[in-house]
């Protein structure tokens, strides 16, 4: 299952390879019209697919089907309605035709595709404990405690994955 879950982002397109140009890492088809969905620093040196697989790991256990009832989150990321609404909010601002609803939070790729829209157009220079505590905590991040203990079992995660030598600590 953690070799399946480490695939998925290359399968999908998701790496941080310089191009001299960008090129999109998602295609989305919606009535017949194309839409290309390209985080803005995909080109950057950043590779967000380690972080993505252990915030995966901490959320969800790799589960697709997790649910968490008292905040309505879902799925493998733990999406909750309130992420989904900016996500679309961001998508709109980009003047993106693409909009997702909430059971796209039940699909991995989707819901990777939601977690790059919103950490790309928030953390456009962020290093993983700033994304990941943001994701966990909203705008507010940094005045929550809570997010620091998310942040040590993310950490944890990615210190057990061959990643280990990435960004962990720069904030």
């Amino acid at each position: 299952m953690k070799k399946l879950i480490m695939i998925i982002p290359f399968i999908l397109g998701y790496n941080s390879v310089q191009h001299s140009e960008v090129e999109p890492i998602v295609e989305i088809k919606t009535k017949d019209i194309v839409v290309d969905v390209t985080p803005p620093n995909v080109v950057d040196s950043l590779d967000l697919t380690p972080l993505v697989n252990a915030m995966i790991m901490v959320e969800s256990a790799g589960n697709d089907s997790a649910y968490n009832h008292s905040e309505k989150a879902v799925g493998c990321l733990q999406i909750r309605p309130i992420m989904l609404r900016e996500c679309n909010r961001i998508l709109a601002l980009t003047k993106s035709n693409v909009r997702y609803n909430l059971s796209d939070r039940w699909n991995r790729g989707k819901s990777i595709e939601i977690f790059y829209i919103v950490s790309n157009y928030h953390h456009k220079e962020g290093v993983y404990e700033e994304i990941a505590r943001a994701w966990n905590g909203g705008p507010k991040w940094s005045e929550k405690s809570g997010t620091e203990r998310y942040w040590n079992k993310v950490q944890n995660k990615l210190k057990e994955d061959e990643y280990s030598n990435h960004r962990l600590s720069e904030v």
